[in-house]
């Protein structure tokens, strides 16, 4: 006698799933948008070390429309500032004063530090495993 194997849920493939009561279905939708903000915030330091890695020294200004390219996400600036001096902090990036033609303004450009580079190659490391 064949058996049909189970689906990761535990169910035969052809196998009707039943309808979820009003209150599993929000406590799902709770689950997996709890989810999706944890991976998003992973995933943004992610992104970021490596748009860093690949167009550095850049500017906040100039990351943010390489992030959405990439992610099909938006940042508000606020966040991306926030991001990028978190990881300045934690000295996986440098910022160096820049002073942009024309105006005589000062912005500032982001690097990738020695620490930033190694954090990076060890988290590619672990997603590739």
């Amino acid at each position: 006698m064949s058996r049909v194997p189970p689906t990761s849920a535990g169910h035969p493939p052809d196998a009707e799933e039943p309808p979820l009561s009003p209150e599993d279905a929000e406590w799902a939708d709770e689950l997996a948008a709890s989810w999706v903000e944890v991976y998003k915030k992973a995933a943004t330091t992610l992104a970021l070390l490596r748009l860093v890695r690949d167009h550095g020294p850049v500017s906040a200004q100039d990351v943010a429309p390489l992030f959405a390219q990439v992610t099909g996400w938006t940042l508000s600036e606020r966040g991306l500032y926030r991001t990028l001096r978190r990881l300045a902090q934690a000295g996986s990036l440098e910022i160096s004063q820049v002073e942009v033609p024309r105006t005589g303004a000062r912005r500032q450009d982001f690097s990738l530090t020695g620490v930033g580079r190694a954090y990076l190659e060890r988290i590619e490391d672990q997603l590739l495993r």
